[in-house]
């Protein structure tokens, strides 16, 4: 769907009585491009009626300033500073449970149009988004460094105390509860499971080549250096492996 040739934009960029200072017009512009541009938008994104049934069906809104509502029609109107001080904390209150995509008479998602602004925000090193995603640089870390997520006995008190008073409710049957999955080789809850180096460096290869990583580097620079340094170490390793195969293979 082609954008229409007439625009929504709201002319009027910055608040008269806030003592924030004026945000470049042709930053605000630069970020909303780069929203506009993805192409999930045009799916995410196909007008308004203003009826709040994404809000009335939104969890998150309960609980937080949060309104699915609000996201659409600062896009819609083109509301650039609007958009931009939504990226700055209530684009991440949502769950990303896409309750209001289903709802929308209008077919749009909310949802899907906050994941592009999260995404934006990222790439831009938005302080928000450093702010929401250093907690989890442990996670990061492993992941990207094994291929894998955390063991279950390490989400405990003891090892994220940085994750606030929530974490104290981590207090499951994990053993009972990760024999349930059928797979043996995931029946453990001392360390995640092994990952075959070749496939590391695959999925480290991935997040190479579509950018991920300039992503992180953006947000985290220290543990991108971190991460570097270890995928350095798994691609030596590597060589040294199939240099290994070689040998035996001219040796037979």
């Amino acid at each position: 769907m082609a954008h229409a040739a007439t625009t929504r934009v709201q002319e009027h960029i910055g608040d008269p009585f806030s003592a924030e200072p004026v945000i470049d017009r042709g930053q605000l512009e630069e970020i909303f491009q780069d929203i506009q541009d993805d192409l999930r938008y045009d799916h995410e994104l196909n007008g308004c009626l203003n009826c709040g049934i994404c809000t009335a069906t939104c969890p998150a809104a309960h609980y937080y300033d949060f309104s699915p509502r609000e996201i659409v029609q600062l896009l819609w109107t083109e509301n650039l500073e609007g958009i931009y001080d939504a990226m700055q904390e209530k684009i991440w209150a949502c769950a990303q449970c896409y309750t209001c995509a289903a709802r929308c008479p209008f077919g749009n998602s909310p949802g899907g149009l906050i994941m592009l602004m999260r995404e934006t925000a990222i790439k831009h090193g938005m302080e928000s988004a450093k702010n929401v995603l250093r907690p989890f640089s442990r996670v990061m870390l492993k992941l990207i460094s094994t291929g894998n997520q955390l063991a279950p006995d390490m989400i405990n008190p003891d090892h994220f105390a940085d994750w606030g008073p929530n974490i104290s409710k981590v207090d499951a049957p994990l053993k009972i509860l990760r024999k349930a999955i059928p797979m043996p080789t995931l029946n453990t809850t001392a360390t995640a499971w092994e990952v075959n180096l070749k496939t590391s460096i695959e999925l480290y290869t991935i997040w190479e080549m579509t950018g991920v990583l300039d992503q992180l580097e953006t947000i985290d620079e220290n543990l991108f250096d971190v991460i570097t340094d270890i995928m350095d170490e798994k691609r030596d390793d590597w060589e040294d492996f199939l240099d290994e195969q070689d040998d035996e293979d001219d040796d037979d």
